[in-house]
């Protein structure tokens, strides 16, 4: 069958409300972790997750950096419109450089309470940053499609759009999460090697990760990277259609340098550990970025990007992993570029074959998502297993809940 035949409703399960973590635990590392490798299972703690990892594999995770997105604007009436800031305008090339932009920017945007606010109409906002007061404007320009296109500027032009984001904005918790977020969060909803400004939401798997189980992976011989994906509030965007082939798979910017394609060609068909959903989703779409630099020699490096339904449309057939990864990495020294950014709509579902990645250490996932079928596509029918094994086992659930080490084969 067709991957694009696939029933979102076959993809369920039953998710008590008290098995959501609304907080996280005390201790990072201390989450209980499944392991599942060749259909069995058993249960530790994630401070112990190098014993499960062969030496001289590789350990990628993604790097992006959660944005305090919302921000919070009172109008002169009483009522308070709440802006998340999604994606940049598609006037800005990637989201770094969006993020960087002084004075005013133009992002898009979901808005609450969008009926009280009249195009046009200039919303303030005063914050109080270093014993300075900064005016923060959002004008609403337009609408396009499901969300609207915003200005904002501020009355201090040498900080930068991120900065403005950090003194003025809330963490942006999934909204699962029924409460405000706190100053906790701004520390937990992140993880210890964040760096790069971008995402609406985090990157979950990596929230495990502690300085100690990075220095147990060090003396295991365990290598690790990074890649960057910035994740969308797409990530959360249920899957309403009664087929995949009518759902659209929201495109998300990646950052990855050229010494880190290197270093996957040099560990592929040994054995590569994807730290995220986002990291699997970032490895395999440089296989299919490669792929198109030798189907289409002559294309710009700036003109590669993966759709969601390549991977089932394109013939690959006779292309191996290390010749796509080194067709990808000529492209980038052809054009002298050291970083590839660009953007992955790539949708990972069961009928999916895996080039890069061997094993995938993520949370657990609601039910009729995307990204749960994403698990299905790696283990195959036994993510049934896998999840009523968590839930029979007292295990907690989404974005600040336990996880799992996924190993197939």
């Amino acid at each position: 069958m067709h991957p694009k035949k696939l029933s979102i409703l076959d993809y369920t399960y039953n998710l008590p409300l008290e098995r959501i973590a609304h907080h996280p635990l005390a201790q990072r590392d201390q989450s209980k972790l499944l392991i599942y490798k060749n259909g069995a299972i058993s249960t530790d703690r994630y401070q112990h997750i190098h014993n499960y990892l062969p030496e001289q594999s590789l350990l990628v995770f993604n790097n992006t950096k959660v944005v305090e997105a919302r921000l919070l604007f009172k109008k002169t009436s009483g009522a308070t419109i709440e802006i998340f800031c999604l994606e940049p305008h598609h006037q800005y090339p990637d989201i770094t450089t969006a993020m960087l932009q002084r004075q005013s920017v133009k992002w898009m945007c979901l808005i609450g309470g969008a009926s009280k606010w009249k195009h046009g109409q200039v919303l303030e906002k005063n914050i109080q940053h270093q014993q300075q007061e900064i005016i923060l404007y959002a004008k609403y320009l337009e609408k396009i499609n499901d969300s609207f296109a915003v200005e904002l500027s501020w009355s201090l032009p040498e900080l930068s759009f991120a900065e403005i984001l950090h003194v003025a904005g809330v963490m942006p918790l999934p909204p699962y999460i029924k409460r405000e977020a706190t100053t906790e969060d701004a520390e937990r909803y992140q993880t210890i090697y964040a760096a790069t400004d971008g995402s609406v939401a985090a990157p979950t798997a990596g929230l495990h990760f502690t300085p100690e189980i990075f220095s147990a992976l060090r003396e295991k011989k365990i290598d690790t990277d990074f890649v960057t994906l910035h994740v969308g509030a797409g990530t959360f965007k249920p899957v309403k259609a009664a087929t995949m082939e009518t759902h659209e798979m929201h495109a998300e910017f990646i950052d990855v340098t050229l010494e880190t394609i290197e270093t996957v060609s040099a560990h592929a068909g040994k054995y590569i550990t994807a730290v995220g959903t986002t990291s699997l989703r970032t490895l395999e779409s440089l296989y299919w970025l490669g792929v198109k630099s030798i189907i289409k020699p002559d294309s710009a490096l700036s003109e590669l990007n993966v759709k969601q339904w390549d991977p089932y449309e394109l013939n690959t057939a006779d292309i191996r992993v290390t010749q796509a990864l080194n067709a990808l990495g000529n492209k980038m020294k052809n054009e002298k570029k050291e970083r590839l950014i660009t953007t992955t709509q790539l949708l990972i579902v069961p009928g999916y074959h895996f080039r890069i990645v061997d094993a995938l250490i993520t949370n657990f996932h609601q039910p009729q998502s995307t990204l749960l079928l994403l698990v299905a596509a790696f283990i195959g029918e036994n993510w049934r297993k896998v999840y009523d094994y968590a839930l029979e086992n007292d295990y907690r659930f989404l974005s600040y809940g336990d996880g799992c080490l996924l190993q197939n084969h």
